[in-house]
C-alpha cells in the first residue's frame, strides 16, 4: 500500500476546477481515479480524504498502486510505502471522516439504511418536542455519532473513551452519478481524538480497507499518528 499527498498544480488556472471538486463528490471521485492506470475492469483500490489547508485543496490517498500524474494538474509528493507498526494498547491520534449510517427494518419489513443523526431525531420525536426540551443539533450529532463509532470499535480492533474524541463537520451531500443516472445522498461527519489499539491485526485491516459507507466519496480513511 502507498500513502500519497497531492494538491492542485498552482501553475494552472484551477479556480473553476477546484470549485467543482468541492461541490461534486462524484466528479471528485472520477478525477482522482484518473491518477491510477486505466483499466475498465478494475475495482476501486484506494481511499481518500479531502482537506483544506490555508485555502488550498489537498488530498490524502491510500492506494494499492502509486498515483500517476499524466494530466499535469496535480502536484504529487513522492508516495510512501504504508506499513503501520501496531501493537496492543498502542495509543494513536486519529482523524476520520465517515458516513455514519445504521440499518433498520422499515415499516415495509425491509432493511433500510438511515443516517444516524436523522434516525436519532426520529427516535426522540424531535419535531414534536418543545423548544425547551429539544437537545441541540450539535449534541445530537455528538451523541449519535460517538455511539455509532463506539459500537463498531471492538470488531475493528480499537477502542475509544468518552472525552477523548470530538465530533464536528456534520454535512449532507448530494451528487449525481452519470453511470447510475440518479442523485446520491449521503452524510459525513469528522472525528478527531485518541484511540487505543485492542487488536493490531483487525485494526491494520480497517486502516487498509476503511470504515463505514460512501468510501467512493471520500469517507472511511483513518488518518493516524503516534500520540
Amino acid at each position: 500500500m502507498y500513502f500519497s499527498r497531492i494538491t492542485l498544480n498552482p501553475a494552472a488556472d484551477q479556480q473553476g476546477f477546484a470549485q467543482s471538486l468541492c461541490h461534486d463528490s462524484y466528479r471528485e471521485h472520477q478525477i482522482l481515479w484518473q491518477l491510477f492506470e486505466s483499466n475498465p475492469d478494475a475495482k476501486r483500490d484506494f481511499l481518500y480524504r479531502q482537506v483544506l489547508e490555508q485555502g488550498q485543496i489537498k488530498y490524502y490517498i491510500l492506494s494499492e498502486r502509486k498515483p500517476v500524474n499524466d494530466s499535469g494538474i496535480w502536484v504529487i509528493e513522492p508516495p510512501k510505502e504504508y506499513d503501520p507498526q501496531l501493537y496492543k494498547d498502542q495509543k494513536l491520534v486519529f482523524n476520520l471522516r465517515v458516513n455514519p449510517v445504521i440499518t433498520a427494518v422499515g415499516s415495509n419489513g425491509k432493511k433500510q439504511r438511515h443516517d444516524v443523526v436523522m434516525h436519532a431525531k426520529k427516535q426522540l420525536g424531535y419535531r414534536q418536542m418543545s423548544d425547551a426540551d429539544k437537545p441541540s443539533i450539535q449534541q445530537l450529532v455528538q451523541d449519535s455519532c460517538l455511539n455509532w463509532l463506539g459500537s463498531r470499535a471492538a470488531n475493528n480492533g480499537f477502542s475509544i473513551q468518552a472525552g477523548a474524541v470530538t465530533v464536528d463537520g456534520y454535512q449532507q451531500h448530494r451528487t449525481e452519478t452519470k453511470k447510475l443516472k440518479h442523485r446520491v445522498s449521503f452524510s459525513s461527519v469528522d472525528f478527531q481524538g485518541v484511540l487505543a489499539v485492542t487488536d493490531p491485526q483487525l485494526f491494520r485491516k480497517v486502516l487498509f480497507d476503511g470504515i463505514g459507507k460512501a468510501k467512493a466519496f471520500g469517507c472511511g480513511l483513518f488518518l493516524v499518528k503516534q500520540l
